[in-house]
């Protein structure tokens, strides 16, 4: 924020704010920094970046409102979603990942994949609470993939647990990942109560890209909640409720003509909504009329000898 502020000036060129996460509100509501001065800190430097950005960009609805009610005019706030990876889509919806299941000795049981950070905003414990009430369940295998502040705590209570439903794999090699992901019949995405719209993982858009059913343990009023819901992609279930996330699991375990639909409809969302050509078509115009608008960046474009422009 402060490098663009600086650089701005020096440059005499305006600049574009992205926030793709409310990091300062973040460490406020999940407890992770108590009010007072370093906070005021936080808080006065993201309000230097939103005066002087020409506009600012976020990846959400709820991001965007966030931004103006802390001061912001509606036209300088827009959205710049993240696109998903285009090898997602290629992805098949099932029977694939065989070498993966191979790899890792998964066999032919029902995987429930989360995968990604492992920190507290994720409330990866409602995990651990949802394999030991399905530990009955031979068939299905619950697997942690990733690193993160959290995960030596989790690896520690599933260890006291004697879970054997439960595996933590370190971060993969991206074709490994996108193998391990077409290998999963469900997928997760978790976060603690707190959070609701100072966040958008980006792990939605690569679950519903590659056509993989979601369980959303979080909370309802959340954008993550609503994407979700829109879609047809999948459950949402309670914040930090082990009983209701393995509940939906039980449920869709047993339900493969459902979990089908929703794969189908979340590639669907994620093809209109997350198309890597159409965001950056959109995210180019915005940008040019930034350029149009502003009377520094129109004093730069002038042209050069061979008749064009700098």
């Amino acid at each position: 924020a402060l490098s663009s502020v600086l650089l701005g000036r020096l440059w005499g060129i305006p600049y574009v704010f992205h926030v793709p996460d409310l990091q300062p509100d973040a460490a406020v509501d999940l407890g992770m920094l108590p009010t007072g001065r370093v906070v005021r800190l936080l808080y006065a430097v993201e309000r230097l970046a939103y005066r002087h950005a020409a506009l600012v960009s976020t990846l959400t609805r709820a991001m965007q409102q966030r931004i103006i009610d802390k001061g912001m005019a509606p036209s300088r706030v827009t959205l710049f979603p993240d696109w998903a990876d285009p090898a997602l889509f290629t992805l098949p919806a099932r029977g694939g990942g065989a070498e993966a299941r191979q790899t890792f000795a998964l066999g032919e049981r029902f995987v429930v994949l989360h995968a990604g950070n492992m920190g507290v905003k994720q409330g990866l414990d409602v995990v651990v609470d949802a394999a030991a009430r399905t530990r009955d369940r031979a068939d299905i295998v619950f697997l942690l993939v990733g690193d993160g502040a959290a995960r030596p705590a989790l690896e520690a209570r599933a260890a006291q647990a004697g879970l054997p439903n439960l595996r933590f794999l370190p971060l993969q090699p991206d074709p490994v990942f996108r193998d391990l992901l077409a290998a999963a019949d469900l997928t997760l995405v978790t976060q603690q109560a707190v959070v609701a719209d100072i966040v958008f993982p980006s792990k939605v858009l690569t679950l519903l890209a590659a056509a993989k059913p979601v369980v959303a343990s979080l909370n309802a009023s959340s954008e993550v909640a609503r994407v979700v819901v829109e879609a047809s992609a999948g459950l949402v279930t309670p914040a930090e409720d082990g009983a209701a996330l393995a509940a939906a699991v039980r449920a869709l375990r047993d339900d493969p003509e459902r979990r089908g639909q929703m794969a189908a409809e979340g590639r669907v969302y994620a093809r209109a909504h997350w198309d890597r050509a159409l965001t950056l078509a959109d995210m180019e115009r915005a940008l040019r009329a930034v350029v149009a608008e502003d009377p520094r960046a129109a004093r730069l474009a002038t042209p050069t000898a061979s008749g064009g422009s700098i």
